[in-house]
């Protein structure tokens, strides 16, 4: 069961919660919960981690209106849009370097993440972002000084 407790927020988790809480944060990928299979078990995806691997992160901006990041091969921004429900991210753009096989896709699947998630959490220095599909990338802050 100790797979499953990254997955399920704690009850004082904030959900959806508001932009200006994560103005100037910065959040490292660092764990990728595939949906479970038809028996309950949660699968998780190889990710990348720490400064030596190109890490994937994103980044709030100051001001509430922006995010960037890294997919760890390529670098990526996006407008924050909010409303009652929430924030979400839109007109997310990428350079477009080429990269291994492996790295792109992870980047390709990452960027629709982004652009298709159903809800945010945030547990102290833990976010998760749920998507649609029923993944869980899970992110641990991180000091903002390096980028």
């Amino acid at each position: 069961m100790t797979a499953c407790a990254n997955v399920t927020p704690p009850c004082s988790a904030k959900i959806s919660p508001p932009s200006a809480e994560l103005r100037n944060t910065k959040w490292e990928l660092t764990r990728w919960n595939l949906p479970p299979h038809s028996i309950g078990e949660v699968r998780t995806r190889q990710i990348p981690q720490g400064e030596a691997s190109n890490p994937i992160y994103i980044s709030f901006d100051a001001n509430g209106q922006r995010v960037s990041g890294s997919t760890g091969c390529n670098r990526f921004t996006a407008e924050l849009d909010e409303d009652s429900r929430g924030f979400s991210l839109s007109k997310i753009a990428s350079t477009k370097l080429a990269c291994s096989p492996q790295r792109m896709e992870l980047e390709n699947d990452f960027l629709y993440e982004l652009n298709d998630y159903r809800s945010i959490v945030r547990n102290g220095d833990q976010l998760l972002m749920i998507g649609t599909d029923r993944e869980v990338l899970s992110f641990s802050q991180r000091p903002i000084g390096n980028k």
